[in-house]
């Protein structure tokens, strides 16, 4: 537990100051870049206080001059912190809706171009979810998205949802395919503690959405990829 209080103290007061200072500022100066630096490091910062050590491979498999979508599993709410820091230059994220609620925070998502997603939501609401990410994508930003929709609680790979492929698909963006390990046993779903450890992230090999004829095929390409690199005790059952 003591890992999760340092954890929370980092966010809590770095974040709040770089939050009321550096929203107003990113306002006046019509760029959110200096802030999304901030963040990052205040993600490193925390993630390291915590105890956790981050071991990352296949950097070369980033494609360069390419905005592109990062697919990922996803089996704590580690995930986030550890791996946003190692991505390229800026990428917008699809997250949960009700991570917006707060002004300040909402605003700056918003300058950032998140994108907001609902679960449950209606077809138009989807339909705009993706056009806001194909929007992101356009302007240079790369995407990250955790395809499963939602945590594993028992750390194995679960089906993916169709959304991000429909995303990759209408703009033709590379995806490369993210497999994180040992986050799972440092902080367990439906639990506050955190565990001191190894996170591991495995760039993967890009794969590009014109090669294949429909989204399945597409989806269960990325996905296969994702397995193959899990651990055994994390592959899909």
């Amino acid at each position: 537990m003591f890992a999760a209080l340092k954890i929370m103290f980092v966010y809590l007061t770095l974040g709040s100051a770089a939050g009321v200072l550096g929203v107003p500022y990113s306002i006046l100066i019509g760029d959110i870049g200096p802030l999304y630096r901030v963040a990052m490091w205040i993600m490193r910062v925390g993630i390291a206080a915590a105890g956790i050590q981050v071991e990352v491979s296949g950097r070369e498999h980033q494609p360069a001059g390419r905005s592109c979508i990062f697919m990922a599993n996803h089996v704590s709410n580690l995930d986030p912190p550890v791996l946003m820091p190692y991505l390229p230059g800026r990428s917008s994220v699809l997250l949960k809706k009700s991570l917006t609620v707060l002004p300040l925070l909402r605003t700056a998502m918003k300058m950032a171009k998140f994108v907001p997603v609902e679960r449950g939501q209606n077809v138009e609401a989807a339909k705009a979810s993706i056009a806001a990410a194909g929007d992101a994508l356009r302007s240079g930003l790369n995407i990250l998205v955790f395809p499963e929709g939602t945590r594993a609680r028992d750390g194995r790979l679960q089906a993916f949802k169709k959304g991000p492929f429909f995303l990759a698909e209408e703009t033709r963006a590379p995806i490369v395919p993210i497999a994180i390990s040992g986050t799972q046993d440092m902080m367990r779903k439906g639990s506050f503690e955190v565990m001191p450890g190894v996170a591991r992230i495995a760039f993967l090999t890009p794969i590009e959405p014109a090669d294949y004829e429909t989204r399945e095929e597409l989806m269960l390409a990325v996905r296969g990829a994702i397995d193959a690199a899990l651990p055994s005790g994390m592959k899909a059952m």
